[in-house]
């Protein structure tokens, strides 16, 4: 196998490592049923790749870990990653498996896409604890990870838990997106108990509010933190669509930041990567949890806007634009 990456010694420093599968999507130009489109174009896609290029385009130093096939979709992958400033020298080419890819129908009209995977046998799934470097992980100060990459396998899994446990130990700090995929789990039961376990090595968990009552059994969003407040979390932040973020802390903050109005809905892929790439920048430049929480919301909303999954990502200038356009303010906190 062939690795793109340095020696460890040469690289530079990163503000954030993820790691995860990433695949060539093929986005339907017109609408209808896949079987009948004639025409796709050609992007990039995956959870953790998202948030590597949203926080690249923020000026963060992001670094994405992966294994992609030694083949001309791989070779898009990081060819785009690299367009992106996204440090991809961890990233190892494997000439036995390949690229996965997936086929995206045309939705404009802010319902959900229909989308088939091809990913059985990839690259991707072949993550394990030996592509675990220390020298390179070492160099970041924070770890994303996503319920995407654990449910990969076994070995998937055993890569995220051992990065989290390894990363908190050197006294930085974690972030956890459930983002359920119960089709890659053999039964919701199972996926449960397995990112809860993930989701308690972090100190940031962000959950949607349908995602917290499958995994918790959990109602309410206060009833919903408390579930990982309680197994060690610092703070749960909570997706709850139109009402905006519910948040609570382990120091006793509690509160709800308000939704961003969209009028035109899009694309609702990738509104969760948004929110994930605000809410993570934010707290790593030390802004407080309710204004890390309202640039989530803000970027969740542009990344709805448009057709893609990371084409609404802002870099700095379209954000703070977005942000000054929009008159809405955190909702006070409740003791």
């Amino acid at each position: 196998m062939s690795a793109t990456h340095s020696p460890a010694a040469d690289l530079p420093p990163l503000d954030v490592v993820t790691f995860g599968e990433a695949m060539a999507m093929f986005v339907a130009t017109e609408r209808g049923d896949l079987a009948e489109v004639d025409r796709y174009v050609r992007r990039a896609a995956g959870a953790e790749l998202n948030v590597a290029i949203g926080l690249a385009r923020l000026g963060l130093r992001s670094g994405w870990v992966s294994r992609l096939g030694n083949d001309s979709f791989g070779r898009f992958i990081l060819a785009t990653l690299a367009a992106e400033g996204v440090d991809c020298r961890a990233v190892t080419q494997d000439p036995a498996f390949p690229t996965g890819f997936q086929l995206k129908s045309k939705a404009d009209d802010g319902t959900d896409p229909i989308v088939e995977y091809f990913r059985k046998g990839s690259a991707a799934s072949r993550l394990s604890p030996a592509d675990f470097d220390e020298g390179y992980f070492g160099r970041a100060r924070h770890l994303h990870l996503s319920g995407v990459a654990a449910a990969l396998s076994a070995d998937s899994y055993a890569l995220a838990a051992h990065a989290a446990g390894w990363m908190k130990q050197r006294g930085k700090t974690v972030s956890f997106d459930p983002n359920l995929r119960p089709v890659l789990w053999r039964s919701q039961q199972e996926m449960a108990a397995q990112l809860n376990k993930l989701a308690f090595s972090a100190d940031w968990v962000l959950p949607g509010i349908k995602e917290g009552v499958i995994l918790t059994g959990r109602q309410q969003p206060d009833a919903i933190a408390d579930f990982y407040l309680d197994g060690g979390v610092q703070a749960v932040i909570i997706k709850t669509g139109a009402d905006g973020a519910f948040f609570k802390t382990a120091r006793g903050e509690r509160g709800v930041v308000p939704a961003v109005l969209v009028k035109n809905v899009v694309d609702t892929v990738g509104a969760g990567d948004g929110f994930a790439v605000g809410v993570v920048s934010a707290l790593l430049e030390g802004l407080p949890l309710p204004e890390a929480i309202k640039r989530g919301n803000h970027i969740g909303a542009l990344a709805i806007q448009v057709i893609g999954d990371s084409e609404g990502l802002p870099d700095r200038q379209r954000l703070a634009a977005a942000m000054a356009a929009d008159a809405s303010t955190t909702a006070p906190l409740i003791a």
